[in-house]
């Protein structure tokens, strides 16, 4: 598990068949990413929100990606081994008086859907000679962040730095990824935090593509970045 100044909070689980993952959502709601595996996956009634809808035996796999709503009470029970990535999202700014900041009325949840996205079926973007494919972010079922796999071909891309907060997760490939005059070595399983406004660059040291699991707060696009070398703020981390 590891946790980024920021507020975002990844941890990786694994559940054997039959097993089951039984919580509830943090103020800010969670991301998840089924790695590998299958199960089903229920979410319950959000607390405080009116009109909250919810999932009942929902079908998850490898691929799936899944927004739990703030507040939400959540089951997942394994078919088969699973492994998951769930990052936990930081509390929204407080509303005022008149529910500014919610976009519901004061002292009430505003009622955010669950939701389901598959990897297999989301749109191949590119930024360079990059892709990435967003399964969840602002219009796709998740406002307050993006959830995206990317992938990068051998080589360095030019140093750059991003206006949010993220987590990295390498799903294949090696690597290493150069930020604030450190570099870490990236192989599958490794995990780094990107504070906002960090230039960095994730280079590619391998024969086949780099693939990335990537959720950043707040939401928007994997390619908004600002190129050169921009005051450092904060520095490379290894989430573990």
């Amino acid at each position: 598990m590891g946790s980024a100044p920021a507020g975002l909070v990844r941890r990786q689980i694994t559940l054997a068949p039959g097993s089951p993952l039984r919580g509830l959502a943090g103020p800010g709601g969670e991301l998840w990413f089924v790695i590998a595996g299958t199960g089903r996956l229920d979410v319950g009634a959000l607390r405080g929100a009116a009109g909250a809808s919810t999932l009942r035996d929902a079908a998850v796999g490898a691929g799936t990606g899944c927004r739990i709503p703030p507040g939400a009470e959540y089951r997942l029970r394994a078919e088969e081994n699973i492994l998951l990535d769930a990052v936990a999202l930081p509390a929204p700014p407080p509303a005022d008086a008149t529910g500014a900041g919610t976009g519901g009325t004061a002292g009430t949840t505003t009622a955010e859907e669950p939701r389901l996205s598959e990897l297999a079926g989301c749109e191949v973007e590119r930024t360079g000679d990059r892709r990435f494919r967003v399964l969840l972010g602002p219009g796709r079922g998740c406002e307050a962040a993006t959830q995206f796999v990317g992938e990068i071909p051998p080589g360095r891309a030019p140093e750059h730095s991003h206006p949010y907060d993220e987590v990295v997760l390498v799903l294949d490939g090696e690597g290493v990824a150069h930020a604030g005059g450190s570099d870490l070595a990236l192989v599958a399983g490794a995990s780094v935090h990107l504070p906002r406004g960090l230039p960095h660059c994730l280079e590619n040291t391998g024969q086949r593509t780099l693939v990335v699991l990537g959720v950043f707060y707040p939401g928007g696009s994997p390619a908004a970045k600002t190129a050169g070398t921009a005051k450092t703020v904060g520095t490379l981390e290894a989430a573990r």
